[in-house]
């Protein structure tokens, strides 16, 4: 079996050199389960056929997010199967799906989403969630950029580039911080926690933030399951949820695209990750 494993492009420099040794993390878990990985530049047609692409490293597809969307299309029109489906990741580029989720009653931090980022909007949603400070996002974004935490007072600045997310801000971020819950089929494998480093919101390690290995608290795997019982099957996924306002577990963000597996925290996630792989592509 043979399936290509996107990468950044080839302008991303950033990206690309951490590239390979996540790489090398995927594909030993692949081959483990008899699975064949090839590297593949996430913006160039393929030039073969695969079993299945996994844009498991498509890093900076946010950056170019209507070069990404005609991929996906591109590969849904060539019969090109993915891992996960093609649908599920157009859907879960849109960081809407939040407020989409919340709507139908599902555990989620509580999330307006506007077309423009004002001043008006960060007013309305101090009233709506009854807070003073919020963190707007992009729609379509990674690693935290041009995430805002926004105080009354504060100028919006650059402010966020396109459609926007607006959320409470939720001090359990550099507390005992997020709970990222990692399933492999649906199965859950492993869970990390992610602190914020004191003074920021941010909890990856670029900007401070602290990760450790954790076993599930109590609650999170059956609200992980509520969610993951909300989308179509999934081959791999990592489920953030962190503690609301309220003192429940609710969704920060459902990545079914390029999550970091953590690998690193679990010995033995990574053959989990390619079985998950195999059994798909057989089933």
């Amino acid at each position: 079996m043979q399936v290509a494993i996107l990468t950044p492009a080839a302008d991303e420099a950033a990206y690309l050199q951490f590239a390979p040794e996540w790489f090398a993390k995927l594909e030993a878990g692949l081959a483990a389960a008899g699975v064949t990985a090839t590297a593949h530049d996430w913006t160039q047609p393929l030039e073969a056929k695969f079993d299945a692409v996994l844009p498991m490293i498509a890093w900076g597809y946010h950056k170019k997010p209507e070069q990404w969307l005609a991929r996906l299309d591109a590969f849904e029109a060539a019969g090109q199967r993915m891992i996960n489906p093609a649908q599920v990741l157009r859907w879960n580029t849109d960081k809407a799906y939040l407020a989409e989720l919340g709507a139908k009653g599902a555990p989620v931090v509580p999330t307006i989403s506007v077309e423009t980022l004002t001043a008006d909007d960060i007013a309305a949603a101090r009233e709506t969630f009854g807070v003073k400070t919020v963190v707007a996002k992009p729609r379509i974004s990674g690693g935290s950029h041009q995430t805002l935490k926004l105080t009354p007072g504060d100028e919006l600045g650059e402010g966020v580039d396109g459609p926007a997310l607006i959320q409470p801000f939720l001090p359990a971020v550099g507390k005992e911080g997020e709970i990222s819950l990692l399933y492999f089929a649906g199965k859950f494998s492993h869970a990390v926690t992610k602190v914020a480093a004191k003074g920021d919101f941010r909890v990856q390690p670029q900007f401070g933030g602290q990760v450790s290995r954790v076993k599930p608290w109590d609650g999170a795997e059956a609200v992980a399951q509520e969610i993951l019982a909300a989308v179509p099957p999934l081959a791999y996924a990592r489920v953030d949820l962190l503690r609301g306002l309220d003192g429940t577990l609710q969704l920060m963000e459902l990545e079914a695209i390029e999550p970091d597996l953590f690998l690193q925290y679990a010995p033995k996630a990574g053959g989990r990750f390619g079985a998950a792989v195999r059994d798909a592509l057989e089933g």
